[in-house]
């Protein structure tokens, strides 16, 4: 019923609409006096013009319009109607054989009018609603006069929440200039000036594909004006799909601290992947579920998930039936020490790929009561799942490693190392190319330390940091996997790649940012330090003094030249760890740990070009 009355409003108004334009015409004709003789005319054309003006109308749908968002299609069906009703007077009128006399420049006018009188009550009434929103919605200045900062315009047009009073941008060329109707006020230092005249307690960084050496500036320069700091989403979900520019949220930790844009041959990682059947270990885990995503953007035929943990597996599969349905996956159970359960998969959905990523990896846990599971998971584990990759003929085998790999201190990098050891000791012999991935901490994996900073900050402090010179490298999750997965492109097998991590970065200062970024700062919520806990090193490295670091093709991806490892103590050091007992002394455990990896005999004379 309502829609029907604003149905009949319309019509009813184009109608009134017609008949004053044809009036209008007339008047116009006549210098706005008409001649009593020409009345008659009028008023005899029309009892029939405004009927065949509203069919005309009716046919064309211009009741379907919404005028609150009237745009230029709306006014291309406007004239294009108005056109048909011109062409189709005369040719009625000559139909009808009236007595009326219906000059040519009367039918040139009319349609002029009608335009003016049924286009121009649309964009009125646009414009006037327009203007009511934008005085009660928020001002908001935009940073960045880019192809995303013209997309976010566009799509907060019709926003109910932000009203974008003018843009901000470093190019002084832009300054004074205009983009869809906002002016470019001026540069990101000027920030304060502006956000006190306008009022505005907010800015949207609409940066994604920009160094993030500018972000930040961004970032600071809010700071300084006091207004909140929002952006528009990352540039990985834009080119994605997955969200769109108007999705504003606040600014996160991967935007200060991530790296630039990797540059990813996508041609050969298609050629790679597509219509290939590749295992993912640790599938559940933060980095395994972000490998598991990204090979789903290359069309492979089957995803097999390998996950210990059940409620992880279930969360991936149930993620992935949502957002990619025409993947098959197969969700498998398993733990990697169970060689009869590996070799089972494997035999059954013949892998042409494998990414290892399942490993124990919180340092303090794997120091003492679970050295022996830290070993055995690490070493072991990986030992099975890379023999049976040989045995089932497996093209390549990626192993997912750590910095912490690197001069070890602690039982989860000494494992992690042995492992790296295990898998470029079997790279002597088989049909798999085994590749190891060596990086640092990345930002929300688990056991990081960032999601335990926000609880901190969540439940009002203290955070905790173990001391003030403490220092890692970071990497966002996404940006990690993406330099996985070119490794599966270079190398004959056996390489140690190493991820380009940048500068590392003070734990404290992470701290801060995050206080910072949380809304808050060290006086509401206080850093404390609590010291360093076992097994943890001040500085973390990403190879050693031996190492020599290669290039490759891809800017960010180095290669760490090292020893080929001796099949021979490869084996002694699987039957060690295959006879380690639950009830063995930890101490005595990480002592022999530590006495592996200072043996000599491990390693031949020659190396990896």
């Amino acid at each position: 019923m309502k829609r029907a009355v604003k149905i009949g409003l319309v019509f009813g108004h184009d109608t009134v609409a017609a008949a004053a334009a044809w009036c209008g015409a007339f008047w116009l004709r006549f210098n706005l006096d008409i001649p009593p003789q020409y009345l008659d005319d009028l008023f005899y054309s029309l009892v029939w013009v405004v009927p065949l003006q509203a069919a005309i109308f009716w046919h064309f749908g211009l009741f379907r319009g919404i005028w609150r968002f009237a745009s230029l299609p709306d006014l291309q069906r406007i004239v294009i109607a108005a056109v048909c009703a011109t062409i189709a007077i005369p040719v009625v009128h000559i139909f009808l054989r009236q007595d009326v006399i219906l000059s040519r420049s009367i039918l040139l006018i009319d349609p002029m009018l009608l335009v003016l009188m049924i286009g121009g009550s649309r964009i009125g009434f646009r414009i006037w609603k327009d203007r009511l929103r934008h005085l009660s919605n928020h001002p908001v200045l935009v940073l960045g006069t880019g192809g995303a900062a013209v997309s976010l315009l566009k799509e907060l047009a019709t926003s109910r929440t932000w009203r974008v009073v003018g843009l901000l941008d470093d190019d002084p060329s832009k300054k004074g200039r205009m983009i869809l109707g906002k002016p470019v006020l001026g540069s990101l230092m000027e920030l304060k000036k502006f956000s006190q005249r306008f009022g505005v307690a907010q800015a949207i960084i609409a940066m994604p594909g920009v160094d993030h050496a500018i972000r930040r500036n961004a970032v600071q320069a809010c700071r300084n004006a006091g207004v909140e700091a929002l952006t528009v989403p990352s540039f990985d979900d834009l080119i994605n799909g997955r969200v769109r520019f108007s999705e504003i949220r606040h600014v996160e930790l991967d935007d200060l601290l991530g790296r630039d844009p990797v540059s990813l041959d996508v041609v050969g990682l298609q050629q790679r992947f597509r219509g290939q059947v590749l295992m993912v270990t640790g599938a559940g885990g933060s980095i395994g579920s972000e490998i598991c995503r990204q090979l789903a953007r290359y069309a492979p035929q089957r995803l097999v998930f390998f996950e210990l943990n059940e409620y992880a597996l279930y969360q991936l599969e149930q993620e992935f039936r949502q957002k990619f349905p025409d993947i098959e996956i197969v969700p498998l159970i398993g733990d990697v020490k169970h060689r009869s359960r590996v070799e089972a998969a494997l035999q059954r959905f013949k892998p042409a790929i494998v990414f290892h990523a399942a490993a124990y990896k919180h340092v303090p846990l794997m120091e003492a009561d679970n050295a022996v599971e830290a070993v055995r998971n690490n070493v072991l584990g990986t030992a099975i799942l890379a023999t049976a990759c040989q045995i089932t003929a497996v093209q390549q085998f990626v192993q997912i490693s750590t910095d912490k790999a690197v001069n070890p201190v602690n039982v989860m990098g000494a494992s992690k190392r042995l492992a790296e050891m295990v898998c470029r000791g079997l790279q002597v012999i088989g049909p798999t190319s085994f590749k190891i991935v060596r990086f640092g901490n990345v930002l929300g994996s688990n056991g990081s330390v960032v999601p335990k900073f926000q609880e901190q900050i969540r439940t009002g402090g203290p955070v905790t940091v173990t001391h003030p010179d403490m220092t890692r490298f970071f990497m966002s999750i996404p940006e990690a996997v993406q330099l996985v997965l070119p490794t599966t492109l270079i190398g004959n097998g056996g390489e140690v790649f190493v991820l380009d991590m940048g500068e590392p970065v003070k734990v404290v200062e992470l701290a801060r940012e995050l206080i910072r970024l949380s809304g808050f700062s060290e006086d509401d919520i206080p850093i404390i330090y609590s010291g360093l806990r076992p097994g943890e090193k001040m500085t973390e490295e990403l190879f050693n003094q031996e190492e020599k670091l290669l290039k490759t093709r891809f800017e960010r991806l180095r290669i760490a030249q090292t020893e080929v490892v001796d099949r021979v103590w490869v084996n002694q050091l699987l039957d060690w760890v295959g006879n380690l007992d639950d009830q063995d002394d930890p101490g005595l455990i990480k002592h022999q740990l530590f006495e592996w990896l200072q043996s000599d005999t491990h390693t031949a004379i020659r190396a990896i070009a």
